[in-house]
């Protein structure tokens, strides 16, 4: 009769044993990327795994805790913010010539996510994306007192009665940054920005909006950061 569970075994288990440690090592290997099975890396212990599947642990691998990161992306413009994290993987990272401060990026890292900072499709820009408690604590907790700057084109010129309008706007600045032939560029400060606040605001100055950029949260800047690409916020930084 055979005993051998049809579903098969957590993987935790079998890395246990293949490695003679204990559970818990075993699950932080796991989540460190140092397992593949059947040569796809693994980052579930509760994975189940069969007898015929091939487990392997990467030479030298340490059962390392790995500390929850927070990600800085540049989502492109025409992108719902909903899907912009598919972008968070390791070939989207800032180089280390552009980014002389990289740390080194564990798959774990790029897992478990979560974007507290949403941007409208048509806007390009700056999200935040976070593991950590206190990062998700200040950007809901604190989201009324969080600074968005923004970059924002309108078609035309922009009268004084528009911009008088868009400077009515409660916890918000707005001025003219630079004007073109057709367009105006201008720059809104606005605390606790709000999904689709930008465009209902130039809607109601009678602007025509062409496009919209973040290019600061808070303290944390756009800077350099190619859009489609992501990095790892530094240890001297802060939300």
């Amino acid at each position: 009769m055979n005993s051998e569970d049809p579903q098969g075994v957590r993987l935790a288990k079998r890395v246990a044993a293949l490695a003679g440690c204990s559970r818990r090592d075993a699950e932080l290997l796991i989540e460190g990327g140092a397992v593949r099975v059947n040569g796809n890396i693994t980052l579930l212990p509760q994975a189940r795994v069969l007898p015929g599947d091939d487990v392997a642990i990467e030479a030298g691998a340490k059962p390392l805790s790995v500390p929850p990161v927070t990600l800085l992306l540049h989502k492109p413009a025409g992108m719902r913010w909903e899907d912009a994290a598919a972008l968070l993987v390791p070939a989207n990272q800032l180089s280390p010539s552009d980014d002389p401060g990289k740390a080194a990026t564990l798959r774990r890292h790029l897992h478990g996510q979560t974007c507290f900072t949403p941007l409208d499709a048509l806007a390009s820009g700056l999200m935040i994306y976070t593991q950590e408690w206190r990062v998700e604590r200040k950007l809901t907790e604190d989201a009324a007192f969080i600074e968005h700057e923004l970059m924002v084109d309108v078609a035309g010129e922009v009268s004084p009665q528009a911009l008088a309008r868009l400077k009515q706007l409660p916890f918000a600045r707005v001025s003219i940054s630079r004007q073109t032939p057709g367009t105006t560029g201008l720059r809104f400060a606005i605390k606790g920005l709000q999904p689709g606040q930008v465009e209902a605001c130039c809607e109601r100055a009678g602007l025509t909006l062409q496009a919209v950029r973040r290019i600061r949260i808070g303290p944390l800047a756009l800077a350099a950061l190619p859009a489609g690409q992501w990095r790892l916020l530094r240890p001297d930084e802060r939300v």
